[in-house]
Order: C-alpha cells, then sequence, then structure tokens
C-alpha cells in the first residue's frame, strides 16, 4: 500500500472513534453516587475508587464484618485507569518473572505463589459476589515479531520452567495456527496464568460489593488535604470531612498526599483503539479461538485482546510523559499515537482491511523506575499507600490492597515482610533533568527495538541500577 494510500486509510478508520474509553461507553454504568457532604467518622476512609481502593474497601469488610468503611472517589468509581486499561487480568505480582527476578530475586519463588493464589482468589471472589465482568481466564502469549524476539521468548521458556511455569514454547507455524498474523515469527504461551476482564464492569461490581456489605462510596468527593488528629486521620473534600482511625490512599498517577510519594511515581500517558464488532467471518480469518490476551516482544510493545462483544482492543508501543508530571483531559487524546496504532494494527492483521475503530482513548499510568507496586506508610502508620502498578495492577491490585490493610492494622504477614513491601523503588530525578532523562531513555529504547534488541551504554547503565521506563 502507498504511502498516501495508507495515510487515508488510517483516517477513515478513526474517523468516527469516540475519545470515551470503550469500557465506560456503556449503558451499565451506574448513577453517580452522591458526594461526601458534613463529617463522618469511621474506622477505615478508603481514597481513591479504583481496584487498589476498592478491593481495600471490600477485603477489610471480609476481614471484619460490619466494620465502617467510607470510599472517597474524586471523579467517579473506575473512571480513571481502572476503567480504560486493557482488562488482563495476570497473576504475576512483579510485571512479569523477568522483572521479579531482576528486583527480588531471594524471594520471586513466594511472589510466584502469592500471584498465583491471588488470581485464584480475585477469581473466586467474582463469583462469590456474582460480579458480571466478562472475565475469561484464557491465559497470554507473547510474540515474536522480530528475528530477536525469537531468542527472548526461548530465554523466557527457560526461565519460567526453572520455576515451575508451564509455558508452551511455539514455533512460527504454530503461533500462526492459534492467531494469524503474518508478523508473527515464534511465541511462548503462558496458559491458565492470566485472564482478560471488562475493568469497567470489574470497578462497578467491587463497589457494589462494597456497598451491599455495609460500606459507603461517594463520588465527587476528591480529598484535598490529611491530617493527623490525635490518634485519627481528619480528611477533607470540598464538602465534607472524614475522621478515620485507618486510611488507605489509592490515587496511583494522580498527585499524592503523601509528598514524599511523588519521587518515586510519574505519569506516563498510554493510548488505545477499540475497534467495531469483528463479524464471525472476519474474526474467523484471524482465527484466536482460544481468545487469550497477546503482547509482543519489543522494548516498545503492543498488548491486544478481544472484548466480550468481539472488538479488538488494541493499544501500547507509545508511552509518553509530559513535562512538570502534567496531567488532563487534554492530553487523553493524541492523534499522532492514534494514527501510529492504527497503521501497527493493519500490518498486524491486513486480513482486517477496511474495519473501522469506534474508540480511540488515553490516559495516565503510574509508572516506577521498578515497574511494580511499592508500598509505605504515613500518619505514624496509621495511613497506608501503594502505587507505581505501571500498567499491570488489575491483578495486582487486589494483592496490595491485603498489604495496605496489614500495614494499617499492623498485622504481622507474610505479605508485609516481603523485600517488595519494604523498600523502594529508585526515585526519578526532579524537573528538568526527569524529562531528559526520559527522552534520553525512549530514544534508547527506540534505538535497541531498531538494532537487534542491543542495549547502547545508558540502557545497560539503567540496568545495573535497576531501573528503567516503561508502560
Amino acid at each position: 500500500m502507498s504511502g498516501r494510500r495508507a495515510s487515508t486509510s488510517v483516517a477513515a478508520a478513526l474517523a468516527d472513534a469516540s475519545p470515551v474509553p470503550v469500557w465506560l461507553d456503556s449503558r451499565e454504568r451506574p448513577e453517580q453516587r452522591p458526594p461526601l457532604s458534613g463529617t463522618v467518622r469511621t474506622k477505615l476512609a478508603v481514597v481513591g475508587g479504583g481496584f487498589t481502593g476498592l478491593w481495600s474497601a471490600l477485603r477489610a469488610l471480609e476481614r471484619d464484618p460490619g466494620a465502617s468503611v467510607v470510599v472517597l472517589e474524586a471523579d467517579r468509581v473506575a473512571s480513571a485507569a481502572s476503567g480504560r486499561n486493557g482488562g488482563f487480568v495476570e497473576a504475576s505480582l512483579t510485571h512479569g518473572l523477568a522483572n521479579g527476578l531482576a528486583h527480588f530475586p531471594s524471594e520471586i519463588g513466594t511472589l510466584e505463589r502469592l500471584g498465583r493464589e491471588n488470581l485464584d482468589g480475585l477469581e473466586s471472589t467474582l463469583v462469590r459476589e456474582e460480579i458480571d465482568c466478562g472475565y475469561e481466564r484464557t491465559g497470554s502469549i507473547d510474540v515474536a515479531t522480530a528475528t530477536w524476539h525469537l531468542e527472548v521468548i526461548a530465554d523466557g521458556a527457560t526461565t519460567a520452567r526453572e520455576h515451575g511455569a508451564h509455558v508452551e514454547l511455539l514455533d512460527g507455524p504454530a503461533v500462526r495456527a492459534r492467531v494469524d498474523s503474518p508478523t508473527y515469527l515464534g511465541g511462548l504461551a503462558h496458559p491458565g496464568s492470566s485472564a482478560i476482564v471488562d475493568p469497567a464492569r470489574l470497578g462497578w461490581g467491587l463497589a457494589r460489593a462494597v456497598e451491599s456489605r455495609g460500606g459507603v462510596v461517594h463520588e465527587g468527593s476528591q480529598v484535598t488535604s490529611m491530617t493527623g488528629e490525635g490518634r485519627s486521620v481528619r480528611l477533607a473534600t470540598g464538602a465534607g470531612t472524614v475522621i478515620a482511625d485507618e486510611v488507605v490512599l489509592a490515587t496511583n498517577a494522580f498527585p499524592p498526599l503523601v509528598r514524599t510519594v511523588r519521587r518515586y511515581v510519574i505519569p506516563v500517558y498510554d493510548y488505545v483503539l477499540a475497534t467495531e464488532p469483528i463479524d464471525a467471518e472476519r474474526l474467523a480469518s484471524i482465527g484466536w479461538s482460544g481468545r487469550e490476551g497477546l503482547s509482543d516482544v519489543g522494548n516498545q510493545f503492543h498488548y491486544y485482546r478481544l472484548t466480550p462483544d468481539d472488538r479488538i482492543l488494541f493499544g501500547g508501543y507509545d508511552a509518553i510523559y509530559y513535562y512538570g508530571n502534567a496531567m488532563g483531559a487534554a492530553r487523553e487524546s493524541r492523534r499522532a499515537s492514534f494514527e501510529l496504532l492504527a497503521r501497527h494494527f493493519s500490518e498486524t492483521f491486513p486480513q482486517l482491511e477496511g474495519v473501522r475503530f469506534t474508540h480511540a482513548w488515553g490516559g495516565a499510568i503510574d509508572t516506577c523506575s521498578r515497574f511494580c507496586a511499592f508500598f509505605g506508610t504515613a500518619e505514624h502508620g496509621r495511613a497506608a499507600y501503594a502505587a507505581g502498578f505501571t500498567g499491570l495492577g488489575v491483578g495486582a491490585s487486589r494483592f496490595a490492597a491485603d498489604v495496605l490493610l496489614d500495614l494499617v492494622g499492623r498485622v504481622p504477614s507474610e505479605r508485609a515482610a516481603l523485600e517488595m513491601v519494604r523498600t523502594k523503588p529508585f526515585p526519578f530525578p526532579p524537573e528538568p533533568l526527569r524529562s531528559l532523562v526520559v527522552a534520553r531513555t525512549r530514544r534508547s529504547i527506540a534505538r535497541a527495538d531498531a538494532s537487534g534488541g542491543r542495549r547502547d551504554a545508558w540502557l545497560r547503565l539503567l540496568d545495573r541500577l535497576g531501573v528503567g521506563f516503561d508502560s
């Protein structure tokens, strides 16, 4: 296809795309709950109505039925990262086995076991609470689209098997028999270790489960300050106050109430497309009967999956940082990123030429330099926070909730004793150095992808320091 024709085709495919995330563009979205007003006293206050906050509230009520729990959400439940992500639910708590080995080699066996237990527990909760969120335990496939990726997946298979994981190393014909793309040279399948879900419906379902157990959820209630008050913590919103014995802070990419957290997290914007529903005949041209979650192996990678109504969600690759940790609605739509994704989609599935995108959206991910969650406490241990999930928090947020409840409740546990919980990632430098470091890293990552995966001196330095940049 000529450059002009390709550009015209991309423009036509994106012409009618809505900027609303496909998950939130739903008649099932609940009516907005009333904001907090007046003064409320509670045992546990949760700041943030995303996955980390909602799981914290639900797990607290499961531990202590009848306890008073209040959730304060600045906007609406699952309106931010929890309602606009790809809906991949991974067993891994560490953004994959390789990343876990790089940062926590002495306890990786424990972390892998806890991750499997967490995924099983999440699935059990969905059944028990009757949360209908399109949950499918499909497993995933890492696909190789360049020759150097083949070595990466072969090494990944060896490492996984050494740590007791069941994986399947696939050659080109084998992976294309599962999902047919001319770009695929091989693959590494992880059966049973992950699931896909409608993340917004998961968030809405968790909120209903919290309320069914007596918890209270307030939307439109942004917390503007947190101060210690004797043995309690006072949280102030525009129209009310909560005085809590314990506080869980689950604001992720948004500016934290604990100032020191800002050193460790940067908001990185990720962009996503969703197609119109694919009819059965066209979908059969791809295969994909297993409905696995897919991602390619490059440093700049795509992730994609089928939705319950057989759209293809296709996102990733671009990870955009805006100077000064800038956030806002204007940054959620980036035409250049949408067009790049549309071109990559057509290269991946040329048999779907002419398929249109109905949704094109973006949003901030809470990235930290070790790519997985970190934890801490404030207000003399009465408040605890988690952040830095780096795009794989749908499943790990449930584990994080248990950690946070252990911390604020001063409950000795295997979780709370983990190095992952006790340590912090390498901090990002302040501006203007922060932007310069991110830009330099992005250039080096792109260069590595274009040169057979060879990492330059800058990336090797970051590897030695145990830090990186990713979405």
